[in-house]
């Protein structure tokens, strides 16, 4: 079940691609901005509660898609690429295992918890 998971998420990172390649905007937007989702997890520097809060709102889907849908009456083009990277992003990280977080740890997320392997 995992695996159909991980497969379904790359589905999805594979749409935003799609997405983003309609737009003929500069690859180069596209990986530079891919990981400014990430710089959410500054909210931990105030907490769990308040990180696992700021992460969550930058790495949930209908942010991403709410962007989207502001941003066709909008004609916003900001606003577009905004909710594709997010979704993207959001996907992406998910084929990876890492998931919204809950409030106690980072490491605990809603698709269980962030293991990390140890080198022999």
């Amino acid at each position: 079940m995992r695996n159909l998971l991980k497969l379904e998420e790359a589905a999805l990172f594979a749409l935003a691609v799609f997405a983003y390649a309609g737009m003929g905007l500069p690859w180069w937007w596209f990986a530079l901005l891919l990981f400014a989702p990430d710089l959410s997890a500054i909210g931990y520097l105030a907490g769990p509660r308040v990180g696992a809060f700021t992460y969550n709102l930058f790495h949930h889907r209908a942010l991403a898609v709410l962007l989207f849908a502001l941003s066709v009456p909008m004609g916003s083009i900001p606003l577009r690429v905004a909710g594709i990277i997010l979704f993207a992003h959001a996907s992406l990280d998910r084929v990876f295992g890492y998931g919204l977080k809950h409030s106690d740890s980072f490491q605990n997320t809603h698709l269980g918890p962030i293991v990390r392997r140890r080198q022999p």
